[in-house]
């Protein structure tokens, strides 16, 4: 618990500080909240198993390694939003901004690590009321409000089904822990509908296809950094947490949720690229992105083994720094250039703008798995984990379905690279004027560009999540 204990005791703090810290110092509260999170990161960075609640909370090391890894995402995010909270129409309300991100961060904690229908069902609540409140953040936006609306009401929509998949696992086992459910369940037609239903609810937060329809409007309306958060560190979590319950609950059921996995993945990378090459404005477009991406990361859920769990928090890990780098400079252009975020407005910005420009083409590449870049060695070992599952068991479903994912990487390069001939090839009269970011936005973006660039190179770190995993799955 003392990831989750630290990281309360640093809202509590943030709380304090707004309540004291002028409008006008709001610088302050933007440095308390960097120094704060590096001190929790720092002082959780060694992974540990522990227990609580009678079995209610358990976390394991990999649990652990992820908080961490959601936490230097978080951290990321607040260093691309210096900017943007400095405004005169935002500044006012840093401290609420701290405080609704963080929460929302403690109740992905709680989902990671909940060994307890109940708990998990909280922090999911926990993590997703604050997100409707963070997308609607603008809220002299029309479509900021609008967004947040969507996002409640699908959350809300969503949080009633899973809810009832639940009680029907209550109802046929008689209890809600994991552990004594994955021994009661037996299989029955109940019972893969309880799995079915509490899919769809983590289907909604994972935004896999049909549960995907909130995904472009809320990315659109909502304000670029709380796009970013939400696209990648909300997803990650939700990710874990369902392949975590799946293999631990649902494990009796496995050819059951494989095979709606497979389709689901099928559908997900499907419809996510094609509706991508139809987006002009880049925020919608990296909705569309993120659906696709979120087929590729389930994948590594196919695998059902301790390989895809490093497989798939590895897929994370390096999605974190790809799509971040990605959204910063989306949201540096956007400050700065009066809120322009349509494609044909990145025509030309090679000639204006080059690092951005460089930034953006290496985190495209990355997001479209080219070597050799991060996100190549990525997709290959999500790809492997399923391939090598399916040899196992002698299921050529298995195959089917990672190659259809290898072909729709062909339409994903397509349609980034849209995006990088826009700023390199296509004229523009009326470019982006230059412009110089903000300290903590250049050194957001070179700690993505580093991650993009090294991670996937560096095998160690594939190794090391291997190794956690393999311990966390025989315990």
């Amino acid at each position: 618990m003392q990831q989750e204990v630290t990281l309360a005791l640093i809202i509590l703090l943030m709380l304090v500080a707004d309540l004291f810290v002028k409008e006008s110092n709001s610088k302050i509260l933007r440095v308390l909240a960097y120094v704060l999170l590096v001190v929790q990161i720092a002082v959780n960075i060694v992974p540990a198993e522990t227990s609580a609640f009678e079995g209610m909370y358990h976390s394991t090391q990999m649990a652990s390694v992820v908080k961490t890894i959601l936490s230097l995402g978080t951290l990321l995010v607040f260093m691309q939003a210096d900017k943007w909270l400095g405004r005169e129409d935002t500044s006012f309300k840093t401290g609420e901004f701290y405080i609704l991100t963080l929460s929302t961060l403690l109740g992905m904690f709680f989902m990671v690590s909940a060994g307890h229908f109940l708990l998990f069902y909280i922090g999911l609540e926990l993590a997703s009321i604050p997100m409707a409140c963070l997308v609607a953040f603008d809220k002299f936006r029309h479509h900021s409000a609008e967004a947040g609306v969507k996002y409640i009401l699908n959350a809300m929509f969503s949080s009633g089904i899973m809810l009832y998949g639940i009680s029907m696992v209550y109802g046929t086992c008689g209890t809600l822990y994991f552990a004594d459910a994955a021994a009661a369940l037996t299989g029955t037609p109940l019972q893969v509908l309880a799995m079915v239903f509490f899919f769809a609810g983590l289907g909604f937060k994972i935004s896999l296809v049909p549960f995907h329809m909130w995904t472009p409007d809320t990315y659109q309306g909502a304000p670029t950094t709380v796009t970013a958060y939400l696209s990648v560190i909300s997803k990650g979590a939700a990710a874990f947490a369902l392949m975590s319950i799946l293999m631990k609950v649902f494990g009796i059921m496995v050819e059951d949720w494989t095979l709606l996995l497979g389709i689901v993945i099928v559908l997900t990378i499907t419809v996510g690229n094609l509706f991508a090459i139809l987006q002009k404005d880049l925020k919608r477009f990296m909705a569309y992105s993120s659906i696709s991406q979120a087929g590729y990361i389930m994948l590594a859920v196919m695998a059902d083994s301790g390989q895809g769990v490093a497989s798939l928090v590895y897929y994370v890990v390096i999605y974190i720094v790809a799509n971040l780098a990605v959204f910063g400079v989306i949201s540096s252009i956007e400050q700065h250039s009066g809120g322009k975020v349509e494609r044909d407005d990145y025509n030309g910005l090679y000639k204006t703008n080059p690092r951005l420009t460089f930034v953006m083409t290496l985190a495209l590449f990355s997001l479209a798995g080219i070597p050799p870049f991060a996100g190549f060695f990525s997709k290959f070992f999500v790809f492997a984990s399923a391939f090598h599952t399916g040899f196992a068991l002698e299921q050529t479903g298995y195959w089917v379905v990672v190659f259809i994912a290898l072909v729709n990487t062909i339409i994903s390069l397509y349609y980034y690279l849209l995006i990088v001939k826009a700023m390199y090839i296509t004229p523009n009269d009326n470019p982006i004027p230059t412009f110089k970011s903000g300290v903590m936005e250049r050194a957001g973006l070179s700690i993505c560009l580093a991650g993009v660039v090294f991670i996937g190179l560096l095998s160690c770190v594939y190794q090391y999540l291997t190794d956690t995993a393999l311990l966390s799955w025989v315990s």
